[in-house]
């Protein structure tokens, strides 16, 4: 049976619907950065996630090909990952999606070396024809957090993050954005498939102890 990520890392990627505290391990991910409203058509967001596709699928079949990863395993490609910031404001201004700054993200399994990730970039690339540099080797420890499981469109996730940020301050901590602190979503629904009212997403927000002069 295929090795699921999502199974056996329950707590990273199905949390409950009430906010958590979490501490989150270094991972190794594919990486695509950029900007702007993540909804344009045809836009840089969209053609990441093409991007970042092609190249997750190529490591995934190696199997079936020449260049097999030392240390292979079967596994299903785990979900689609994003980073989001925007310049001058702390956290996230869902009213302002054309100044977004993103990065995202598919993680690696672990077998999957920078040797891999550059055949597996050429590979890809050669087979679409399309100049896949964009894409990134991307090592992270995300360390301390605060999550919680959203249900229902992306638009409605201030009210999750509100009661993320309520919880975090009754257990001693407040939020600690900043250089690699970003607001952080898994996607565990395909958009394309699945009605607003039932996507479920992670949202993850980095934290620290809470100052004294803050309580």
């Amino acid at each position: 049976m295929a090795f699921d990520y999502k199974k056996e890392y329950k707590e990273f990627y199905l949390p409950p619907r009430t906010p958590g505290i979490i501490t989150v391990p270094a991972m190794n991910f594919l990486a695509v950065r950029g900007q702007g409203d993540p909804n344009g058509e045809n836009g840089p967001y969209k053609q990441a996630l093409e991007m970042l596709y092609a190249v997750a699928f190529t490591i995934k079949m190696s199997k079936m090909g020449k260049h097999k990863p030392e240390g292979y395993f079967d596994y299903v490609v785990p979900p689609l990952e994003g980073l989001w910031w925007q310049e001058g404001v702390y956290g996230v201004d869902y009213a302002h999606k054309k100044d977004f700054h993103w990065i995202s993200l598919i993680r690696l399994p672990e077998f999957v070396t920078k040797e891999v990730f550059d055949w597996a970039v050429r590979e890809a690339g050669g087979k679409k024809q399309r100049d896949f540099s964009p894409v990134e080797f991307f090592s992270w420890e995300e360390g301390l957090c605060v999550q919680c499981m959203h249900i229902g469109p992306y638009d409605d996730e201030p009210a999750t993050v509100a009661a993320m940020e309520e919880y975090a301050r009754s257990q001693g901590y407040q939020e600690d954005f900043g250089e690699g602190r970003l607001h952080h979503e898994i996607y565990l629904s395909d958009v394309r498939r699945c009605e607003p009212q039932r996507l479920k997403t992670v949202i993850r927000h980095p934290i620290k102890i809470q100052r004294k002069d803050q309580t």
